[in-house]
């Protein structure tokens, strides 16, 4: 009888342990699944609006330009608006960010919200992009790789590449980097000296603050 009761407490706990192992290999499988096809995804959409930047005169650095990833249809991912923005998953596209040091190339959206900081990374505040004044980006950081997540290998001296919409790519270099309360605001409206500036913005790793890193345009 005994031994009857302890085979059957084993047999649920064997189930239990099962159940879970499923689970959370369907969740790494998601987590993998989601990452591999919006970084793919973002390539594509970089690819096709920075090749005419990278291609024009005007352009401040090409040395980092895509190459092409012809296997993605391109029209799934980038159309335009009606006010002739150019958009990315239905989302209103500013410019893109390429950061070389942490392997990440993405659209930036016009309008923060809990669905487009699912999607890419965003502009919070400031001038606009390549614009003199300062201007805030930014992006989850979900320790997966995925949007800002990697913020923390930055060091100063790293370069960020920013395009915008009338094709300028601009060369910013990373000057200062810390941590600070998610309340804190007051650098947003910093003086830049005449410069266009970005600011990054993204929790840490255990979001109690915010990891904050300023670049400044060449």
């Amino acid at each position: 009888m005994f031994e009857s009761k302890y085979s059957k407490v084993l047999t649920v706990i064997l189930i239990i342990v099962i159940v879970a192992i499923l689970g959370l290999l369907a969740f790494l499988g998601y987590d993998w699944y989601k990452k591999y096809f919006l970084e793919n995804d973002a390539l594509a959409f970089v690819d096709n609006y920075t090749k005419e930047a990278t291609d024009d005169s005007n352009t401040t650095d090409n040395s980092n330009a895509t190459n092409p990833i012809d296997s993605i249809d391109k029209s799934e991912i980038s159309s335009s608006s009606g006010n002739g923005m150019p958009t990315y998953k239905g989302f209103n596209v500013v410019g893109t960010i390429e950061i070389p040091a942490t392997e990440i190339e993405y659209p930036i959206l016009e309008k923060v919200s809990k669905s487009s900081l699912e999607t890419s990374v965003a502009m919070l505040y400031g001038a606009g992009i390549n614009q003199v004044g300062n201007t805030v980006i930014i992006g989850h950081n979900y320790r997966n790789g995925l949007f800002f997540s990697n913020n923390k290998r930055l060091n100063n001296g790293d370069k960020i590449y920013i395009t915008d919409n009338s094709k300028n790519r601009v060369t910013y270099t990373i000057y200062n980097k810390f941590e600070t309360t998610p309340e804190d605001a007051s650098f947003y409206s910093r003086d830049t000296e005449g410069k266009a500036e970005i600011t990054l913005s993204t929790c840490n790793d255990d979001s109690s603050k915010r990891l904050i890193i300023f670049a400044r345009a060449e």
